[in-house]
């Protein structure tokens, strides 16, 4: 509820209004000779001399106590309004303002009735409870002036305060898949209860041709699949005998004879091109780059981000503080491979938006501490009024 607007300032000059007419009628009840000629009260104004000494007893007293009762009575009835929603008795706004400026106004009016003192016992703790009001009211205003604002500037993204606690279980599994997918797979186990396979096997007639015929046929068993069909006999296939032969050296080519008066071409030796696996070396190189990647990001995880999204409190952990954050995932980055560098980006996202949730549940706090503070002890308040108005009127 923001005060700065032209919507309030009908209350405001009524309240001054208000303020002002209640002052001129106090002094000019209780010490006319303060008041100049021209602002004299009529004699309908003036209250009959009272033996009560006290103001709050008198008949102006007993009026200005019993408009701020009223007004006590209306400000309570503003959490009824906004639980009927359907109830057509002006909107919640409407209430809200009302509700805003009139407890205001109850500020002149209890100082009014009291005289300016304090009393008994039951009035002084009436006025300390009704500081408390006061005081927890106008912070709670201040705050929702201020603090939209400051989530405007500060939360890009806000999200619904009741959806905050799955938002983070969705970070939480989201972080604990990346981990996953960085552990090896485990070995697969064989059924104990499976026989085990014999070196020779029978394959019945009739069974259907395996799909390594169709391709180049190389093995001995998919030689033989192809003499005798789908049938495969259970004899064992020898290789075939390979006959080593003696690799004779490639004899010079003779240079063709040279024209009179012309040097021969030199002649040419055929020499071996030695190519150096580079492939093979660059390969080996990335795998363990790799790994080393994999593992680095393994232990990132398990040690710092998982327990950060975990955690009740994220402002009291390290990735909860911006700039140790930023320098974290910047060192980070310089330890893995540039292929793993997105990943980094990801992890950095979920502790970007989990510091963002805990920042809007702490504006959240904020906004609604102080109503646990504000609205039992108006109760109280409104509780130990009426009693001070039946004691006043039915014992003196």
């Amino acid at each position: 509820m923001r005060i700065v607007n032209r919507v309030h300032l009908p209350w405001f000059l009524f309240v001054v209004f208000a303020t002002l007419v209640s002052i001129w009628l106090y002094i000019g009840n209780f010490t006319p000779q303060t008041l100049p000629s021209a602002l004299r009260l009529p004699d309908s104004l003036l209250q009959k001399p009272s033996e009560n000494h006290r103001v709050g007893g008198t008949p102006l007293g007993l009026i200005f106590g019993t408009i701020a009762l009223s007004i006590f009575v209306f400000a309570a009835l503003l959490g009824v309004r906004k639980k009927i929603v359907l109830w057509r008795v002006g909107t919640v706004q409407r209430w809200l303002r009302a509700h805003i400026w009139l407890t205001l106004l109850t500020v002149p009016l209890v100082i009014l009735h009291s005289g300016f003192r304090l009393g008994g016992p039951m009035t002084t703790l009436i006025i300390i409870l009704y500081v408390v009001v006061m005081v927890s009211g106008i912070y709670g205003l201040v705050l929702q002036h201020y603090v939209p604002t400051v989530m405007m500037e500060r939360l890009p993204a806000e999200s619904v305060y009741e959806q905050i606690p799955h938002i983070r279980a969705q970070l939480v599994a989201a972080a604990t898949k990346m981990r996953d997918s960085f552990k090896p797979a485990p070995p697969t186990k064989a059924d104990a209860g499976a026989p085990a396979p014999s070196p020779a096997k029978t394959v019945t007639a009739g069974s259907a041709p395996m799909a390594s015929t169709a391709a180049d046929l190389s093995t001995p068993t998919a030689r033989a699949k192809s003499v005798v069909g789908s049938t495969i006999i259970a004899e064992t296939i020898a290789p075939p005998s390979v006959e080593l032969k003696a690799v004779v050296p490639p004899t010079p080519i003779a240079a063709s004879a040279a024209a009179p008066g012309e040097k021969p071409p030199p002649a040419t030796v055929a020499q071996p091109i030695a190519k150096p696996p580079a492939a093979v070396a660059s390969a080996k190189i990335t795998a363990a780059t790799d790994a080393d990647s994999e593992s680095a990001l393994l232990d990132f995880l398990d040690r710092q981000i998982i327990p950060y999204l975990t955690a009740r409190r994220g402002d009291r952990m390290r990735l909860g503080k911006p700039r140790f954050s930023e320098d974290t995932f910047r060192f980070v980055k310089l330890r893995i491979t540039e292929a793993y560098r997105d990943r980094v980006e990801e992890m950095k996202g979920w502790c970007d938006e989990r510091r963002m949730l805990d920042l809007q549940i702490k504006l959240h706090h904020w906004l609604q501490a102080w109503l646990f503070v504000h609205a039992p002890i108006s109760f109280l308040l409104l509780m130990l009024v009426f009693w001070h108005a039946y004691v006043t009127l039915f014992n003196y």
